[in-house]
């Protein structure tokens, strides 16, 4: 998809630099769209598991791979110069994201190291009170350790096309001719191992780290008054705290159901509403009681007592209720401007909400990769001139630039899930970045691997290669530990410059 643009070439420097920002902004803004499109299907239950497993990770590296596709396309010469912006985007965001919000989730998300445990990280309160970054830090749980291993395995198509890679020499035609094979090889792993990715994020779509990610979306929908508290948890999420699938919950069950989305709740708050649902002393309550049963909770939270002898629930009109389910589900200060409730969808019933959230999604998602699209040929386009005009290849311009306009959205929900300061959330961050990896290594290579056979362009980053192999290979070293200080975390920030210094070293000793 093509759509007039300014050509780079043509406008000076301050021009240039116009261009960089407006298509970045664009491109920020598109990726943006995508990421927010596909949080939004993950109100709709029937879709979460497909949509935490497949959609999300796939649409996350759609910015990436659609930039690295372009730098491969057009006439074939000069398709092998821009293949140097596609390399450098690979190598960028694949580095930067394993680095740069690495640690500063890091940071963000750090707590205190318990003395009397261990040195364990302390998610008790309070959770940070010491000032040294040796003695502060956080918990890297199993997921982490997982998910640093599957990023390292997606990591063997690398190997494949630098077997020949290391030994060819000579014009394009002729290094081209003798990788297409390997090339091939390559294209077929990268496309198992992205099915393998995805399958595997399938499986794990009900464990702890989706959940997490699921609940978050729900709260900073409520939050924006989005949708209403029954629109949000429609029987589908009901049913999936209904542990022995009864259809009702039980006290435990609906424990476990107020634990994930606010833990401060007293127990003997919910204890005698529970009690008051339960009339029949069956010990259970069915989807209708819940509902209602969250809204006394929340009634009782804002300490909205009303007039006497009225039940919360009649007390308590649409309009204040959805304001209040706020303060429950999202731990808001209470000091902090309570938000009007727009009339948008919360005047819907529940599967109005449901299908008008599914059309909000993908409308966000079309518009956002339509803008993908569109714009990244541009965007190659002007990095190549900037290389140009600089005198300095084109990976190392991609290699810094590209990252902050494709993965904005990966940078910003890492430090979001950190600042919370949970064994769950970093665990959520931390994996949601070796993921973004994994499709890097999968997604984005398979990208290159197709240019190398199909349209005979030639794989000459071999330095490129090694600092992308050797940064993932020591964060997997780092990411199998049980905990990491916040000094290691600025440690493996300095590797985002400290790559790029080693491409240049490689590549001034001559390897291309």
């Amino acid at each position: 998809m093509a759509i007039p643009t300014i050509d780079p070439a043509d406008v000076g420097a301050t021009g240039l630099a116009w261009l960089l920002f407006s298509y970045g902004y664009i491109l920020c803004y598109a990726s943006n769209l995508i990421s927010e499109g596909s949080d939004l299907l993950l109100l709709v239950p029937s879709l979460a598991g497909l949509v935490g497993g497949v959609v999300l990770p796939f649409l996350g590296a759609v910015p990436d791979g659609t930039i690295m596709l372009f730098s491969g396309l057009g006439d074939i010469e000069k398709a092998q110069e821009t293949l140097s912006v596609g390399v450098g985007a690979l190598a960028g965001s694949t580095i930067m994201l394993l680095t740069v919000p690495w640690a500063l989730s890091v940071y963000r998300g750090r707590v205190d190291f318990d003395e009397d445990n261990n040195m364990e990280p302390n998610y008790k309160q309070p959770k940070l009170t010491k000032s040294s970054f040796s003695e502060t830090g956080v918990a890297l749980s199993t997921e982490v350790n997982q998910g640093a291993k599957m990023m390292m395995l997606t990591t063997l198509p690398y190997f494949l096309i630098q077997i020949p890679a290391f030994f060819l020499s000579g014009d394009r035609e002729t290094v081209s001719a003798g990788e297409k094979n390997w090339a091939a090889a390559g294209f077929v792993v990268c496309v198992s191992f992205f099915i393998l990715y995805l399958y595997t994020q399938v499986k794990m779509s009900n464990d702890t780290i989706h959940k997490m990610r699921r609940i978050a979306v729900i709260k900073e929908t409520l939050k924006k008054g989005a949708v209403s508290l029954r629109g949000a948890l429609r029987e589908e999420a009901f049913r999936a705290y209904d542990i022995d699938g009864d259809c009702n919950l039980n006290k435990k069950e609906f424990h476990i159901f107020l634990s994930d989305f606010h833990e401060s709740i007293n127990k003997n708050t919910v204890d005698a509403v529970f009690a008051d649902f339960d009339r029949d002393g069956s010990g259970t309550i069915d989807y209708d009681e819940f509902i209602a049963a969250c809204y006394v909770l929340i009634t009782k939270t804002s300490n909205d007592t009303g007039g006497p002898g009225r039940s919360a629930p009649e007390r308590a009109s649409r309009r204040a209720t959805e304001q209040l389910s706020v303060k429950i589900l999202l731990d808001d200060d209470e000091d902090e401007e309570e938000e009007e409730v727009p009339e948008d969808l919360t005047a819907l019933s529940p599967e109005e909400q449901q299908r008008a959230i599914i059309r909000r999604a993908f409308s966000m998602l079309i518009i956002g990769t339509a803008i993908v699209l569109m714009f990244s040929d541009p965007m190659v386009e002007v990095l190549s001139e900037i290389a140009v005009r600089a005198n300095i290849p084109p990976f190392y311009v991609s290699f810094i630039l590209a990252p902050v306009a494709a993965n904005a959205s990966e940078v910003i929900a890492s430090q979001y899930y950190a600042s919370k300061k949970t064994r769950k959330t970093i665990t959520v961050a931390l994996t949601a970045l070796e993921g973004a990896a994994s499709m890097n290594n999968t997604f984005c290579l398979s990208i290159f691997m197709g240019l190398i056979y199909f349209r005979g362009l030639a794989w000459q980053f071999s330095a490129e290669t090694l600092a992308i192999v050797l940064v993932q290979l020591v964060m997997y070293v780092y990411a199998q530990r049980s905990k990491m200080s916040t000094a290691t975390g600025f440690v493996i920030l300095s590797f985002f410059p400290l790559s790029v210094i080693l491409v240049a070293v490689l590549e001034y000793f001559g390897l291309d």
